[in-house]
């Protein structure tokens, strides 16, 4: 099968990879469409020693498996674990001691014709959500994990800063919340996705210091960091939902005598992504930049990697 590989920061389209056997407990599926994640090209600049093939944003078709899913569309969950060590017998299996992570860890990804998860992972695609949407699924789970990691009371003031892939997702979810929000970016044109939803949007200097309950910073860069701290009241919380390529150097003094909370943020989840998606609760394709053939995998990255680019799809049909 084709597949994109990459070794020691290195992409390849591979064309002779074996189909995946699936081990007991999980299921093959054939992937139709994939999305390029900003986790990816971290992986591709050296955020973890990875080897294998890329990707973890996907939906599929179940080609073996149990049989009320053959056949099916699917999405899946990228975590796959143990569920005997502590971390899994605690309910945040997310963190599972043994766990292999789709296209990060240990675990061949979705960037290719065929994948694998355990048939726990998977999670079938309503009728009324296409396939191109329902490849959101995994980001946007992403950011609705914030709203299970803390409270978001209506009257909070909540600076968002990141108008690319994951701020847009981040900003549409917390919208729904209620709550007093600000939106600060780089690009109008980004920006202007989210005006008309009625989010408040603007650039750095409409942040006034210690003025903000919750900031999410959603850049990847340490301006971004230190936009989102400077915005924080005392006491108030910073969640980070961006991986880091590079070291982050950061005033810690800030954190302390503010006594920020810090909070890191990544898988969320699925069935209330779902259930967005299927309500048309948020706007995804829009944020489509373009699509490519698998074959132009590597073209696909080059072009993910340039500046503004919002999301890439890899159609394998």
């Amino acid at each position: 099968m084709k597949g994109i590989w990459l070794e020691d920061k290195q992409l390849e389209l591979k064309t002779d990879l074996p189909i995946p056997t699936p081990p007991s407990g999980e299921s093959l599926v054939r992937v139709v469409r994939a999305g390029i994640c900003n986790t990816d090209l971290e992986l591709l600049r050296g955020y973890y020693p990875y080897t294998g093939i890329l990707g973890h944003e996907f939906v599929g078709i179940v080609e073996q498996g149990p049989d009320n899913l053959i056949n099916k569309r699917v999405v899946g969950e990228i975590n796959a674990v143990c569920g005997q060590c502590r971390f899994c017998r605690s309910g945040i299996p997310t963190h599972c001691e043994q766990r292999t992570v789709l296209g990060i860890i240990n675990r061949n990804g979705a960037l290719a014709e065929y994948l694998t998860l355990p048939v726990a992972n998977l999670h079938p695609v309503p009728d009324n959500i296409t396939t191109d949407a329902a490849t959101f699924t995994e980001p946007l789970a992403a950011a609705l994990e914030i709203q299970e990691q803390i409270a978001i009371a209506p009257e909070a003031r909540v600076l968002v800063v990141g108008d690319g892939k994951l701020g847009q997702l981040v900003a549409q979810t917390l919208a729904l919340t209620g709550c007093d929000l600000l939106v600060i970016g780089r690009h109008t044109e980004k920006l202007g996705k989210l005006e008309p939803k009625g989010i408040k949007v603007g650039f750095a200097d409409l942040v006034k210091p210690k003025s903000f309950d919750i900031a999410v910073e959603c850049t990847g860069n340490p301006e971004g960091f230190n936009l989102a701290l400077q915005g924080l009241r005392p006491r108030g919380t910073l969640v980070l939902k961006s991986t880091y390529a590079g070291k982050l150097t950061l005033d810690a003094s800030a954190l302390v005598v503010d006594e920020i909370t810090v909070i890191g943020s990544r898988c969320g989840p699925f069935a209330k992504a779902l259930e967005l998606l299927a309500k048309d609760k948020v706007d995804v394709t829009s944020l489509i930049e373009t699509t490519y053939p698998l074959e132009q995998g590597l073209a696909a990255f080059d072009r993910a990697q340039q500046r503004g680019v919002l999301k890439v799809l890899l159609n394998m049909d």
